[in-house]
């Protein structure tokens, strides 16, 4: 019979539970504003902000991957407001999205409805798992006082520009500055009118669309991803390399549209600079900025006679190139099939043909290799403009593909020599990369170089090795080292002899001093796309007039809701048909579209905008409605900004002080976040120009999945064996396979399923005791056992499970256990600082089975353990603490601190942990440590973890206190 109060399942549950319903009826883990409806007597404590990256309402709800950062945030939370510290923590919900939208349009129900259900399973999951959320705190996109702050933060985005010589907050040069600026200092001419007008020339509507040009928040006719199968653009990020999309895979198309687009360009080098201010991954910033792509080097413009382009575009094109120094080496020029120089509309439609203004035939002299057997360069370049259309940019993108382009008739004049290059057009140039345009010198460049054999263009050399300039035989390959300048002079400039710098100042000196060029900075970031062609999504706070102007709204409008309609689908739902058009439903809502407004003018009738914002507008600041979510007035007080966002002691920079989530978003959301940041700060809106000061990215929990001999999977719980004796399903044998969690792969856990088999406080033992936090693991049910053990354990050093009985001793503890009692509280007091979870569970296990030993557990050493064993199992603490005689939660009380350092002198040695008698890590270790102590530690080396794989090893050797010898498994 099981005895009566034994830490089961059952009264795990039953615990926890119980504590979460006082921890919310206490308001236990609210956390105190300066101001405001949370004002409270916590904000005279130094605050400490963190936060997970807010997930998307899935109605598949979790499976126990996903709570692996929670558990770990949680921890630190309950560690940090023990240290006597004000944390806000809490946790709000992503939940504008496409799969919302998409059951809607398969079963007429509206996406709200759907995505409140999907909202409230996920807060029940997360409830039971006994995280610390502050919940009166939480929120989701899609709530009406949200969406209303996301409109009027587009609104400040909007209504400003970017001004180059206004001076940021920080002191960085560059600034987003109020529109209103920028129209007086166009009337003074301050600022130059783009077509050289005069500002008083212009009227009403001219004004208004050299305004509208430099916003921040624009409208661009521009190359787009469109996606029938969703009805709606994508960005270049939802698109694969296959050229379909990552949701749905459903085919897309190049087509050109109108699009409100982000100018996140202009803050390029305020983005890279930045990056150096807070505390990320290395990783993550070299990948942020890799997407910025900053590079030096010079614009030239070559002269394209017989150009007419499209409009006014003047005959000639303009080229940025990092190595100005090889110009004397260029032998063809490449154009993107967008550029303007070609005319036409890069549809790949039969019309293209005719509206290109390339020449009607061959120039004289032409080669049979240029022409590619076309009979004029219209044909072959709206051959090729049509095939191009119908690429993703990834393939377009992709380095490896082989470099191909038709000849367009037209010639290029180089400025340092006179030299007529013919000018191609090719795919693999991109239009919005640099000009859209690119000079090639095939003696300096691998690709360009097999470009140049396949159409029998010129190669000359500009560059050779220093020791012999002329040594490398160019028929053979390109010479692409560093070295001097060669055969680079005309009347009035040498590069010869000179090294890259030198030679790159000097041709640059040159060019500008000639006027054909300058010196330049370019990004390989481009502007945001931010239009989306559905239904559930942000409503922009945009009218139209009938001059086709925007107008913002008044900020008491706000929020613009969204109307009722009886169909969410794309007007166009048929996945493959390239020609359809993006029309989003809100269109359809003729009475919500249409609207009689006074905007000042008196009363006019104007159209709504009727695209809505992607997903991404309400992640970019989530973490600063956070701080005051009930605030009518503002997005957050300016008070309580400061407090819980601004710089101080210790956080130079300002921010949250902790952000964790997966390294997926190492580059969109976090850079958008940042630059909308940016502008917020610029404008006085926040108080520091960086949302986030320390970022995390967790790794994952992995599963084994399991086929049998037809390839279907199998259910993974019911597989048995070892990888020595082999895996079987029902007696029949199957392939094992390492890889995410899924229902279609049948190896899916639930947190739901742990709760029941083993309650919360076991699953988030077990989560955080299997290896470090920031590398991945494989998930093991069988393995949750060891957790479950540890916890019975400490249940009962403290509980008899046969009368409940407290089974503590009261007397003073033993030098013996007073000193590993320091030393734990020592070593887990700097696990937990450094989010090393997995290493504080290792030792708290250690003193914990020496308390087993006893024959009756100290209450001084009991009470330290428990405290300290919290943050990660928080119930039966709680549970224990209360069975100990505390009334008040210990949610708050003081970490444990080494009382007498006295305790802490002791000699160390080094222990050798080795991997099948191979050295694998090294840790400072007491000479007394036991053969038990020092195993769990050994364990839990990230090495040893990455090495077992989640593995259970062979065998382990211990010798303390100086070697550990792990035998892996075969």
């Amino acid at each position: 019979m099981e005895p009566a109060h034994r830490y089961t399942a059952e009264l795990a549950g039953d615990i926890e539970t119980a504590w979460q319903d006082r921890w919310d009826e206490r308001g236990t883990f609210n956390a105190d504003n300066p101001v405001g409806d949370f004002a409270g007597p916590l904000s005279e404590a130094k605050p400490f902000f963190l936060l997970d990256m807010f997930p998307y309402p899935s109605g598949k709800g979790l499976h126990v991957g996903h709570p692996l950062g929670y558990i770990a945030t949680d921890t630190v939370a309950r560690f940090h407001r023990m240290k006597g510290e004000n944390v806000l923590y809490t946790m709000g919900y992503d939940a504008f999205g496409l799969p919302a939208e998409q059951y809607a349009v398969q079963t007429g129900q509206h996406p709200r409805i759907t995505t409140e259900q999907n909202i409230a399973n996920m807060r029940r999951q997360l409830r039971r798992l006994g995280l610390s959320h502050d919940r009166r705190r939480s929120l989701a996109t899609t709530d009406t006082e949200y969406v209303k702050w996301t409109q009027w933060i587009f609104l400040q985005i909007f209504n400003s520009w970017f001004d180059e010589t206004a001076t940021a907050p920080d002191g960085s040069l560059g600034a987003a500055r109020p529109i209103g600026e920028l129209e007086a200092k166009l009337a003074s001419g301050e600022v130059a009118v783009p077509d050289g007008r005069a500002w008083a020339e212009l009227d009403r509507v001219e004004r208004a669309k050299v305004v509208d040009s430099f916003r921040l928040a624009y409208v661009s006719e521009a190359p787009v991803n469109w996606c029938p199968g969703l009805g709606t653009v994508l960005a270049n990020e939802e698109v694969t390399a296959d050229g379909r999309s990552e949701r749905g895979n459903y085919p897309v198309f190049k087509r050109s549209l109108r699009q409100w687009m982000m100018r996140i360009t202009a803050y390029g080098k305020r983005l890279a600079d930045d990056l150096d201010t807070i505390d990320w991954p290395d990783k993550v910033r070299a990948m942020q900025r890799n997407w910025i792509g900053r590079s030096e080097g010079a614009r030239v413009v070559f002269p394209v006679p017989g150009a007419e382009g499209a409009g006014a575009a003047p005959r000639e094109l303009e080229v940025y190139t990092t190595r100005p120094d090889t110009l004397f080496g260029a032998t063809f020029m490449v154009v993107a099939p967008e550029h303007p120089i070609l005319g036409g509309t890069f549809a790949g439609d039969a019309q293209d043909a005719e509206m290109l203004t390339v020449p009607a035939q061959w120039p004289e002299g032409t080669k049979g290799a240029w022409t590619g057997g076309a009979a004029s360069p219209r044909e072959a370049v709206a051959a090729y403009r049509a095939q191009a259309a119908s690429k993703s940019e990834a393939e377009r993108a992709d380095e490896e593909r082989v470099k191909t382009g038709v000849f367009t008739g037209f010639f290029g004049v180089d400025p340092v020599n006179g030299r007529e290059i013919p000018v191609f057009v090719a795919d693999y140039v991109l239009w919005g990369y640099g000009t859209g345009a690119i000079m090639a010198v095939p003696a300096h460049d691998d690709r360009d170089w097999e470009f140049a054999r396949k159409y029998e263009l010129e190669v000359i050399r500009t560059i050779g090795p220093a020791e012999d300039p002329y040594g490398h035989d160019l028929s053979e390959s390109a010479y692409v080292g560093d070295g001097v300048a060669v055969d680079s002079r005309n009347d009035e400039v040498s590069l010869d002899g000179l090294g890259k710098d030198e030679a790159k100042a000097a041709m640059i000196a040159w060019l500008e001093e000639k006027g054909v060029g300058r010196k330049a900075v370019t990004y390989r970031l481009r502007d945001w796309l931010f239009s989306r062609q559905r239904y559930w999504g942000e409503p922009f706070p945009i009218v139209w007039d009938e001059d086709g102007l925007p107008h913002a709204l008044p900020e008491d409008q706000l929020p613009v809701e969204l109307p009722e309609v009886s169909d969410y689908s794309p007007r166009t739902f048929d996945p493959d048909d390239a020609d359809s058009e993006p029309e989003a439903p809100l269109g359809r809502a003729e009475e919500w579209v249409n609207v009689e407004l006074d905007l000042g003018d008196g009363p006019r009738t104007y159209r709504r905008e009727t695209n809505t914002m992607p997903q991404w507008a309400g992640s970019c600041w989530y973490e600063m409605r956070y701080t005051d979510p009930k605030n009518d007035d503002a997005l957050a007080a300016p008070e309580n900004l400061a407090y819980w966002m601004g710089g101080r002691e210790g956080k130079e920079s300002g921010g949250t002080d902790l952000y964790v989530g997966g390294v997926e978003h190492a580059v969109l959301h976090l850079l958008y976040s940042r630059f909308w940041q940016k502008v917020l700060f610029d404008l006085g809106h926040v108080p520091d120009a960086e949302p986030y000061h320390t970022l995390f990215n967790q790794g994952y929990v992995q599963a084994y999945a399991y086929t049998d001999a037809r390839g279907q999977y199998v259910p993974a719980d019911e597989v048995e064996g070892d990888e020595i004796a082999g895996f079987t399903y029902r007696g029949e044998p199957v392939n094992r396979e390492y890889g995410k969690m899924g229902k279609s792969l049948k190896n899916i856990v639930t947190p739901d399923e742990m709760y029941e088999a083993y309650g919360a406080d076991v699953f988030r033992v077990y989560e955080m005791s299997m290896g470090p936090l920031d590398l991945s693991r494989p998930w093991e049910t069988r393995a949750v056992v060891g957790s479950q053990r540890f916890l019975q354990r400490l249940w009962r050093n403290v509980v008899d499970e046969e009368t409940g009985e407290l089974t503590i001793s009261e007397g003073e503890a033993d030098l013996e256990t007073k000193r590993l009692v320091a030393r734990t509280i020592a070593d887990v007091t700097v696990e937990y600082e450094n989010m090393r979870v997995n290493t504080a569970i290792a030792k708290l296990i250690v003193l914990n089975n020496h308390l087993t030993g006893l024959e009756a557990a100290p209450r001084e050493a009991v009470e330290v353990l428990i405290l300290m064993v919290s943050p990660v199992a928080p119930h039966i603490a709680e549970e224990l603490w209360m069975r100990l005689g505390h009334a008040e939660s210990l949610a708050r009380e003081p970490f444990p601190v080494v009382a007498d350092e006295s305790l802490l002198i002791e000699e160390t040695v080094t222990a050798i942990v080795q991997v099948n008698g191979k050295v694998r890590a090294r840790l400072e270790v007491s000479p007394s440590i036991g053969e038990d102590e020092l195993r769990e530690e050994a364990l839990a080396q990230g090495p040893i973890v990455k090495l077992l794989d989640g593995r259970d090893p062979l065998k382990v050797i211990v010798r303390a206190p100086s070697l550990v010898n792990v035998v892996l498994p075969r």
